[in-house]
């Protein structure tokens, strides 16, 4: 059986592509200019070597990967057809869309006086046919997936039989009600850590994330629950060293990783709602919330969701809309049924 996909370390790219990847993210200094990649938020910077990783996987899985060359020599037209058939028999189009734009990113970092135009040219020819998926029968607004996490954080503290069962039905409701009213970006939400982005401010613990870990390139400060961290956030340890990790793993004792994360959290609303509501849709059901119901104040899910471009956002007021005309439809058909 063949290994599944693992995106390699940067410690095990080959020295030319490390140095050239130290280069690209090193940051300006005074009225010195930064590498290609230094103007980019952290989680940006890792997600486009996760993304080369993934890539240097692939060669090295098919003997293709020669640890003395770099991206100049690895990121060639045939190696990359090869990497899209495979690609596309195990992810959606928009993944492969994705996959392809970053690894050009990767590519043009590393070897930026390497001719991408082919690379370009088969990233725009995967655009027009990636086709994302209706992501409709999934939404559920804010306020029914807030209710559910503070149901669970309810449930856990009146009717779990052990303190570990309370400690982590606590973290379970805390991480739904918390997304559902502050939708952070997954990789922002699953590194959380006590001191750097969970802070104690006068009595109570605040999140705040820099500037430079958003996208958005904007300063994130939310009020959390106290009682989680004070009181059962240490039993999710059990018998492991503490560490500064805010969402802790009761089966480890450490930190999730960001894929375990997203799939709790799907198997909880799953589980809670009945429907599979993964990270990223909470963002959309958070902006699609907004727009219904603050309808007086525009562009309020831009806010919500730490968006840039208000025209990203133009999509969830229709949906709002749709929203308001499936309601008034309801409406009608229940009077209706009421009268006949």
């Amino acid at each position: 059986m063949s290994s599944p996909p693992r995106s390699l370390r940067i410690e095990e790219w080959s020295a030319a592509d490390q140095l050239a990847w130290a280069e690209a993210i090193r940051p300006a200094v005074r009225l010195q200019r930064g590498g290609a990649a230094a103007h980019l938020a952290k989680v940006s910077q890792d997600d486009i070597a996760n993304r080369y990783g993934l890539y240097l996987d692939f060669l090295q899985r098919n003997g293709l990967f020669d640890v003395r060359s770099g991206a100049a020599e690895l990121v060639i037209p045939k190696y990359v057809q090869d990497y899209v058939v495979e690609l596309k028999n195990r992810v959606s189009s928009v993944t492969l869309w994705n996959s392809i734009y970053k690894l050009r990113r990767a590519a043009e970092c590393l070897a930026p006086s390497v001719d991408l135009g082919w690379l370009s040219e088969m990233e725009k020819d995967i655009a027009l046919v990636a086709t994302p998926r209706d992501k409709t029968d999934r939404l559920v607004l804010a306020n029914r997936i807030l209710e559910a996490g503070l149901t669970l954080i309810l449930e856990a503290e009146s009717f779990a039989a052990t303190p570990m069962q309370r400690a982590r039905g606590m973290r379970n409701g805390l991480m739904i009600a918390l997304l559902a009213l502050h939708p952070l970006r997954i990789k922002n939400f699953a590194t959380l850590r006590i001191g750097t982005s969970i802070k104690k401010i006068e009595r109570h613990w605040w999140l705040i994330i820099d500037v430079k870990k958003t996208k958005s390139h904007r300063l994130d400060e939310r009020r959390i629950i106290d009682r989680y961290v004070n009181r059962y956030r240490p039993i999710l340890f059990g018998k492991a060293t503490q560490d500064p990790a805010f969402w802790i793993s009761s089966t480890r004792g450490s930190q999730f990783t960001i894929k375990n994360m997203g799939t709790l959290i799907s198997r909880i609303t799953k589980e809670t709602l009945g429907v599979d509501v993964s990270p990223h849709l909470f963002r959309m059901a958070a902006a699609t919330t907004a727009a219904v119901y603050g309808t007086s104040t525009p562009y309020l899910a831009t806010a919500v969701i730490g968006h840039r471009d208000n025209r990203i956002t133009e999509e969830y007021y229709n949906r709002a809309r749709s929203f308001h005309a499936a309601a008034i439809l309801a409406d009608i058909i229940e009077a209706c049924k009421s009268s006949g």
